[in-house]
């Protein structure tokens, strides 16, 4: 059987989009590209382009995927985030657009000091997105790095290999700063973290794509959400240096609730809430 680029875009289009999926057609064309190792112009430039019957299969196999709810990012292996390119696989959360409003909080902050060497924390590794990212546009930042998964801990450790970061960073494996104690206290410059943040009765309402594929852990964030934040707010002040900075990537309403708990905590200044390009107050920043 002899398929041509733009037939086989189309029929995979067709039944990606009878799942409802956002964006069919873009799925279709980054399985396709993909599967041949091209840049999607190429798909535009060959549409009438016969494709190998190795090649039709390959992709035919990945549609499927996509179909069951997997994310396009879990069936190639690979999400670009603040212009790197990133592994991901089932087991880590997904990097996403909005977080690079507080990875760029952050460099912001960063800039704005002198070039002494720049303490970093972040709290929940994932897929390393955050932690490689501050490691490479932060030219004198050391990143410590945490996840309480292991799994989360190996991909990190991969990417920043791949980003060529491996040597700014230590990757450790553990709940929130209990792998700092007796060893960063009151040395942090800066606390940077995307944590849990979906009540936990919201995660099955969730998209199929979130609910199914991405890790629970990295999901759940308790009751009403602000357990992780509850915890980091109260944590904090023991190994941030006054002076230090603390970002936290919340949910699309959980902002002002944050700055409330870090206003009632009594130890934080100059509390501010960032908007992403939706208008959404996405990022809670603090100075200690």
């Amino acid at each position: 059987m002899v398929v041509k680029i733009q037939d086989a875009l189309k029929l995979a289009v067709e039944r990606i989009e009878r799942t409802n999926a956002v964006t069919p057609l873009l799925d279709a064309e980054v399985l396709l590209c993909h599967v041949l190792k091209k840049e999607r112009l190429f798909l535009y430039t060959h549409r009438n382009k016969s494709l190998s019957e190795e090649a039709f299969k390959a992709f035919e196999e990945f549609v499927e995927k996509r179909i069951a709810g997997m994310p396009v990012q879990y069936i190639v292996k690979k999400q670009e985030f603040m212009g790197l390119d990133f592994y991901v696989e089932e087991g880590v959360l997904i990097p996403r657009p909005d977080t690079e409003i507080l990875v760029e909080a952050v460099i912001k902050w960063a800039n704005n000091r002198k070039n002494d060497n720049i303490t970093i924390v972040d709290i929940g590794t994932g897929s390393g997105a955050i932690t490689v990212s501050l490691a490479k546009y932060i030219k004198n930042a050391f990143v410590y790095s945490i996840d309480i998964s292991r799994r989360a801990i190996t991909i990190g450790k991969k990417n920043a290999v791949s980003n060529g970061v491996a040597e700014k960073i230590e990757f450790l494996e553990g709940d929130l700063f209990t792998p700092l104690k007796n060893k960063l206290e009151g040395k942090v410059d800066i606390l940077v973290s995307n944590p849990p943040y979906i009540p936990k009765e919201e995660i099955d309402k969730l998209q199929i794509e979130v609910k199914k594929y991405e890790p629970r852990l990295a999901l759940d964030g308790g009751t009403d959400g602000l357990d992780f934040y509850r915890r980091i707010i109260d944590e904090a002040p023991f190994f941030v240096k006054k002076g230090g900075y603390i970002a936290l990537e919340v949910g699309h309403d959980q902002a002002e609730l944050v700055k409330e708990l870090m206003e009632n905590k009594g130890l934080y200044t100059e509390i501010n809430k960032i908007k992403d390009l939706a208008g959404i107050e996405r990022v809670v920043v603090a100075t200690l």
